[in-house]
């Protein structure tokens, strides 16, 4: 396992935008397939994006697909979740997890690491 460090969460009004890092320890990122999920209270949790290692292919949730993209920063050793347009039921602790050598991820693609999430509050 690699430790993952997400940041970026916050408080954002209804039509907002975050952008949420991941990054890991000692590790090259883009060796890995990183995923991105959320929980939301009272909810299980749900995978909302992934990026393959070596294709960079990626996969969207069909609920966040027009407004979260997700993308690699090499030179910062960096996974980010772009998330615009933002609802009140995006609310929940977002979580990234890596997985090595994986060019293919999906979203029920299983992961090694989980980093501690970072918490994600849309609300005017």
């Amino acid at each position: 396992q690699v430790q993952l460090v997400e940041s970026g969460g916050g408080l954002v009004q209804p039509g907002g935008s975050l952008r949420l890092s991941c990054t890991g320890s000692e590790i090259i990122m883009g060796n890995y397939a990183v995923g991105w999920f959320r929980q939301a209270p009272g909810k299980e949790r749900e995978a909302v994006a992934c990026i393959s290692s070596s294709s960079g292919r990626d996969e969207i949730a069909d609920s966040v697909k027009v407004r979260f993209t997700i993308f690699r920063d090499n030179d910062k050793n960096t996974v980010h979740l772009q998330m615009r347009n933002l609802k009140p039921e995006d609310t929940g602790v977002y979580y990234c997890a890596a997985t090595p050598w994986n060019s293919w991820c999906t979203l029920e693609t299983r992961y090694d690491s989980w980093g501690q999430g970072t918490q994600v509050t849309v609300s005017s």
